[in-house]
C-alpha cells in the first residue's frame, strides 16, 4: 500500500506572520523562539525549527468533518517556512523521531482506528490502516502532547 503524507499550507497562516503579538493574541496565537532542537516542529516544513528560530504558535482546526471528532489543537509554524511535499511512501525526519499516534478516518470524519507507533516504525502501522476500506485518510499526531502533526493518503 502505497502513501503519501502530507503537510499544513503556509497559506493558512501567512496572514499571521506580520502580526505583533497583541495581534496575534486576538488570533489565540503566540510567538517563540525555538529554545531546543527537536521540540519546535513545523508543520508547514514538516523539520523542527533550528534553535533561536522564530516560531507561531497557533490553534489550529486539523479534523473540521462534521462529526463527533471534529478537532483542534495548537501547532507550530515557521514563518519563512518552505511547504514540505514528501515523496511517496517517504516519511520525513520529524515523524522517525517521536512517539506518534495514528488515527484512521471514514469519509464522514469518523475514527475507524487508532494505535501508537515509534517513529522508526510508521510505514507498517500506515500500512496497515490503509488496508482497511473503510480508512479513507489518517491522521498523525504527537503521541505526548497530543498534538497534529500531518495527514496521510494513499498514494
Amino acid at each position: 500500500m502505497t502513501f503519501r503524507i502530507s503537510s499544513l499550507d503556509r497559506g493558512q497562516f501567512s496572514h499571521l506572520f506580520d502580526l505583533d503579538d497583541a495581534a496575534l493574541a486576538g488570533h489565540g496565537a503566540v510567538r517563540r523562539t525555538a529554545a531546543t532542537r527537536p521540540g519546535y516542529p513545523c508543520r508547514v516544513s514538516l523539520a523542527d525549527a533550528e534553535v533561536g528560530e522564530e516560531v507561531l504558535l497557533v490553534h489550529f482546526e486539523h479534523q473540521s468533518a462534521a462529526s463527533p471528532f471534529r478537532a483542534s489543537h495548537a501547532v507550530y509554524v515557521r514563518p519563512g517556512a518552505a511547504r514540505a511535499f514528501p515523496a511517496v511512501d517517504d516519511v520525513p525526519d520529524l515523524l522517525r523521531t517521536r512517539l506518534l499516534s495514528l488515527r484512521a478516518f471514514d469519509g464522514a470524519g469518523m475514527m475507524v482506528d487508532a494505535d501508537v507507533v515509534d517513529g522508526a516504525d510508521v510505514e507498517a502501522l500506515i500500512t496497515r490502516m490503509l488496508a482497511d476500506p473503510a480508512a479513507d485518510y489518517l491522521h498523525i499526531h504527537f503521541a505526548r502532547p497530543g498534538c497534529y502533526a500531518a495527514r496521510v493518503d494513499r498514494a
